[in-house]
């Protein structure tokens, strides 16, 4: 019985320390695709030029008014407050901007 115990430990501190190295080689830094041509707002018409990571990793527009009154290069949705997004999902478009009020 003693050695049954053995090879239950064995078993579990060898999984132990595959999940360990397996965890810690984990690359630090992901390749972050650039964005498509075209997608990215025009800065100049903008009220802000804040930014956020989304939860693929990718860096996105945060939401914002524009200043020429037209609807920006790459928003995807008008918030209920006047300010554009830029989000790349649905979920939790908006959500500090009173809702979406249209997607585009």
């Amino acid at each position: 019985m003693t050695s049954i115990a053995l090879k239950r430990i064995g078993r579990h501190a060898a999984v132990a320390v595959a999940l360990l190295f397996g965890v810690s080689a984990a690359p630090v830094f992901a390749y972050v695709a650039p964005a498509a041509p075209g997608s990215t707002p025009d800065e100049a018409h903008l009220s802000n030029h804040n930014t956020y990571t989304n939860r693929d990793g990718n860096i996105v527009h945060a939401p914002a008014r524009s200043l020429s009154g037209n609807a920006p290069q790459g928003a995807s949705a008008r918030c209920r407050d006047g300010t554009y997004s830029f989000s790349k999902h649905h979920s939790g478009t908006c959500s500090r901007h009173g809702g979406v009020a249209d997607w585009l």
